[in-house]
């Protein structure tokens, strides 16, 4: 690779890196504004205008707040624990397509931070490891209530990730290959939107959303951190930035959720008449095929963001809506429901194949 290739998709990688944590620290202020909708009171309004400057006002707090470690933590082990959370959330984010194409002269570049042919078994490794993150703050702390939601976190990983991995298999039946970047293109047709995987796959998709919220740690699945009954789970004895490393790993966590969803079932960077669009910006305004081309790039990142925060308010929507389950129910849920209709969603669709009907 070139070094002036190599030198702008460090660039994208790190314009990646600085949006996740951007979009996650202003979750925390769209979280409080849509709690406050919903429950008809004020929300944030007081640090700068509309609120907007209450995620930097956070940042200060925790950052000046003072550093506590519990008698007989680990505190090598408590350190790491809310570190490896935050690194494990960025890298899952980083082989995301966001756009297509961008051109320049002879010089293409990819609008992801890294293209590689197994994009999907990277994100499902990285977010694999981030539980390490949660049960190694939960056993450090020396605190039976941290130890407890440690499990709790484990535990629901486990039985919620076969099924996540099983609608998966659904997708990968069709499209063939685990790069996000090629499953994207894949729904990209002219003329036509209804490609999209959730016209091919609703089910695995109604699975895949509900397994996000408990792989997120999301109500009504965040019983490893649940106050009624943990206090505060794995970070009970966690206080200053610590603590803020956990809370914006899992907007990091929904931030990528959101952006999977995205690409595996509606089309990602896709959107509707693109090529038609396209092809009228060269006809009949005399653009260049690379100007039009660089403008639909730009418009599928924007339509990307748009689905995007779609899914992020959805998840504050079900979390200030839906009561939260009891532990036995979140584990009967993943283990005698979901994995079974992935299972026959997955010979579904080896039928559909079979049968021509899907391609």
């Amino acid at each position: 690779m070139e070094l002036p290739t190599l030198g702008w998709q460090s660039i994208v990688i790190l314009v990646v890196f600085g949006v996740s944590l951007l979009i996650a620290t202003y979750c925390t202020y769209a979280e409080r504004v849509i709690a406050a909708f919903l429950q008809d009171r004020v929300g944030p309004d007081r640090a700068g205008p509309f609120g907007l400057l209450q995620p930097l006002a956070d940042a200060v707090k925790l950052f000046t707040k003072e550093e506590f470690f519990p008698a007989g933590a680990n505190k090598a082990l408590f350190i790491m624990g809310p570190c490896l959370a935050m690194i494990t959330a960025l890298m899952s984010s980083a082989v995301i397509p966001f756009g297509n194409v961008i051109q320049f002269g002879n010089n293409v570049f990819n609008l992801q931070g890294i293209e590689v042919n197994i994009g999907m078994l990277w994100v499902f490794g990285i977010v694999s490891l981030g539980v390490y993150g949660v049960m190694i703050g939960g056993w450090a702390s020396n605190n039976k209530f941290s130890l407890l939601g440690a499990i709790r976190a484990g535990s629901q990983n486990i039985s919620y990730e076969l099924a996540m991995g099983m609608a998966l298999i659904a997708v990968l039946m069709i499209s063939g290959t685990l790069s996000l970047r090629e499953i994207t293109l894949q729904q990209s047709v002219a003329g036509e939107w209804h490609f999209w995987n959730i016209v091919k796959q609703p089910l695995g998709f109604i699975i895949f959303l509900v397994c996000a919220f408990a792989e997120t740690n999301r109500t009504p699945f965040d019983l490893p951190e649940c106050e009624t009954e943990l206090v505060g789970g794995y970070h009970t004895e966690y206080s200053s930035m610590k603590m803020g490393l956990y809370l914006f790993a899992e907007y990091v966590n929904v931030f990528v959720a959101s952006a999977v969803m995205s690409v595996l079932y509606f089309g990602g960077f896709n959107f509707p008449f693109q090529y038609e669009l396209r092809d009228w910006l060269v006809s009949a305004q005399g653009w260049e095929l690379m100007s039009a081309q660089n403008l639909i790039s730009v418009l599928g990142l924007l339509g990307l963001f748009g689905k995007i925060f779609a899914f992020i308010f959805f998840f504050m929507w079900v979390r200030w809506t839906l009561p939260r389950f009891r532990y036995d129910q979140l584990m009967r849920l993943g283990w005698t429901i979901l994995i079974p209709l992935a299972i026959f969603n997955i010979v579904l669709t080896g039928g559909l194949i079979l049968g021509g009907i899907i391609k």
